[in-house]
């Protein structure tokens, strides 16, 4: 057996475990059952047939098509699925950069799992549902305080959605004007989120991309030039996906204003912010924040999430409806806001994920104003502790405000290394799943070449820092003395080294078991 140094802070031990587990409809056997359910009895069969049926276009012709599996071998199945599992239990979480993966209190997750709260459904009557309406109410003067805001929608199924939402809004707002025409382009920059462009631009509206300045901020000559009778907002991330964050910000959304366009703040990079400064402060009409991610509920990837839009006074009755009310005794919804003909209606089909605004409620109570400050200065100080460090290794560096911190994250370049070497940072990311730490490179396409992204947040110690610190180093040792060590990485993982080479290629994508069916069986 091999023995493993436990002086180092390099984990060279780790090994997860690796099923090659299939997925689970092809595991399914014809007639299998995990449970069996007996017949109805004659007392409820004449209680359905009594009730008025569903019209035909809703009735199955057939059974559902769900996989027939025994007990143990979905125990089995989804045993081995959880030990394939990284996340921010199981390993040091600082390589999500822009998607602030942090802890988040189990005592959140024992709130959100109580029967009270799981056995809800969102069609029961008001009166039966005060409870979690009046924290809905609650969590939305909370987050106006926070944002200096004056409503909040909790709609939005997560970020994406939410600045589709805000494009949403200016949409509305220049419709009811009768400028919709004319106020067609929405001004972004780079290095905001790319959903600061695709969004608008599924609503319909040109994208116009502000490189930085010399400096490394948003090029505000190039925002001049831009900025006319046609546009109808600004949307931006700031701090922008780089960590830089834009100290004149204040300029931008003036001369926005003054022109006639709106301004939208994408604050899903806020974890830094909170307690600093405040959207409304900085002249923005709208901003949105993940309540996943920033307010206690783990990152979305396709879980629960809450993209919680909020804006001005005079956007309010263009938010999705209906909108959350308290009249002094009892919360309502206000379903004369979705008959607005303004209004942008609805975006999803209910309102919010009670169990997320449940956590994210719980997690500002329990923090306070005192708390979530120093959440920001915390997340700050990590970061710029691990970009010291960082910037001390000859093969890093990072583009931009050369000498000025960064926020709550940065994105560095390995330029250098791969230069040297030919190991380039899609092999960093995988060698590093040998080590059981995630690593993330940036979103496409790479403006910043051969990127990192890093994003500590306030969870890590010191020393977790050190260990994700002296595991980079390590690995970057590897590459000038072994590269082509990096050609079949990871070797500790679960998975082996994919083939990617069919992920532009929408043929080629299933995203689901069906699908998969149809083209490829």
């Amino acid at each position: 057996m091999k023995k493993i140094d436990r002086s180092s802070k390099v984990r060279t031990g780790f090994h997860q475990a690796k099923w090659d587990e299939p997925v689970i409809f092809e595991l399914t056997r014809p007639g299998e059952r995990g449970i069996l359910v007996g017949k109805a009895g004659q007392k409820v069969v004449s209680s359905v047939q009594g009730t008025k049926a569903l019209p035909a276009f809703l009735q199955r012709k057939t059974a559902p098509a769900l996989p027939e599996i025994s007990q143990p071998r979905v125990l089995r199945h989804y045993a081995r699925l959880a030990q394939e599992t990284l996340g921010a239990d199981v390993n040091i979480e600082i390589g999500q950069g822009t998607c602030t993966v942090k802890y988040s209190p189990k005592v959140n997750d024992q709130l959100a799992n109580l029967p009270q709260l799981r056995e809800l459904h969102p069609l029961q009557d008001e009166s039966t549902c005060q409870g979690i309406m009046e924290i809905m109410y609650q969590t939305n003067q909370y987050m106006c305080e926070i944002s200096g805001m004056d409503r909040f929608s909790f709609q939005p199924s997560g970020g994406s959605q939410g600045v589709l939402a805000m494009a949403s809004l200016v949409y509305s707002h220049f419709k009811a004007l009768g400028e919709e025409q004319q106020r067609n382009e929405i001004i972004t920059t780079i290095y905001s989120h790319p959903s600061d462009a695709a969004a608008p631009h599924v609503k319909g509206f040109k994208i116009i991309y502000l490189h930085p300045d010399k400096d490394g901020y948003p090029d505000y000559e190039a925002f001049k030039a831009a900025v006319g009778e046609h546009t109808a907002a600004f949307f931006v991330a700031n701090p922008e996906d780089t960590g830089v964050y834009n100290k004149n910000v204040l300029k931008f959304t003036q001369l926005m204003h003054e022109k006639g366009g709106l301004c939208a703040y994408d604050q899903a990079n806020a974890n830094g912010l909170l307690g600093v400064t405040r959207a409304r402060d900085a002249g923005f009409d709208m901003c949105f924040f993940n309540l996943h991610k920033t307010f206690s509920t783990p990152h979305g990837c396709g879980g629960p999430a809450c993209g919680a839009i909020g804006c001005a006074q005079f956007l309010e009755k263009f938010l999705p409806a209906p909108l959350l009310q308290f009249d002094g005794e009892k919360y309502y919804y206000d379903y004369e806001t979705a008959s607005n003909a303004d209004g942008i209606g609805k975006i999803r089909q209910f309102n919010g994920v009670a169990p997320v605004i449940l956590k994210a409620y719980a997690w500002i109570r329990s923090m306070g104003p005192d708390g979530l400050y120093q959440v920001a200065k915390t997340a700050v100080l990590n970061n710029n502790y691990l970009f010291k460090k960082l910037m001390e290794l000859h093969c890093v560096d990072a583009p931009y405000i050369p000498g000025k911190q960064r926020i709550e994250q940065c994105r560095y370049t390995i330029e250098t290394l791969f230069k040297e070497t030919g190991v380039g940072t899609a092999d960093i990311q995988r060698r590093m799943m040998d080590f059981g730490l995630h690593y993330w490179t940036s979103h496409h396409p790479y403006y910043v070449p051969e990127p990192i992204t890093l994003e500590p947040t306030e969870t890590p110690s010191k020393e977790d820092i050190d260990e994700y610190i002296e595991t980079l180093k390590y690995i970057f040792d590897e590459a000038y003395q072994n590269p082509g060590l990096f050609q079949n990485a990871p070797y500790r993982s679960v998975c082996h080294r994919l083939d990617e080479s069919n992920m532009d290629d929408p043929a080629q994508w299933a995203v689901t078991w069906r699908c998969y069916l149809k083209k490829f069986r």
